[in-house]
């Protein structure tokens, strides 16, 4: 999927199995893409190592939204993981990584401050 870029916002150019590119770089590992700011390696490397700290870590980001893509495949987390941000009235959807990827940039698109947090299921560990 293609998309367009808006001035000062980091939209999803290219999404596939290996990763994403946001303005013009490419990312082969888990990514955390806020709506403005520094795209950032998310500690979470994979699904079934997921804790309260990774999603905590997405409140910092203070939107009105997270979008989480758990992968190749639709999973959900346990509750307890997202209580930081429930705690915090942020809203959670969670979808494949694809369906992820598209929905953060519809949400972009309307101006919404969205916090894509984005898994990979074929892909090396980011470096430490």
């Amino acid at each position: 999927m293609q998309a367009e870029r808006i001035e000062g916002t980091n939209a999803i150019a290219r999404h596939g199995p290996e990763g994403v590119v946001v303005n013009d770089t490419e990312y082969r590992h888990s990514v955390v893409v806020p709506w403005q700011g520094d795209v950032q390696t998310w500690s979470a490397d994979s699904f079934d190592n997921l804790t309260a700290a990774h999603f905590e870590a997405l409140a910092a980001h203070k939107p009105e939204l997270v979008v989480f893509g758990s992968g190749a495949r639709i999973r959900f987390v346990k509750p307890a993981l997202l209580r930081s941000l429930i705690d915090a009235r942020i809203g959670v959807e969670t979808m494949d990584t694809p369906a992820a990827c598209r929905t953060y940039n519809v949400l972009l698109a309307e101006g919404r401050s969205v916090v894509a947090a984005l898994l990979f299921d074929s892909v090396t560990p980011a470096a430490k």
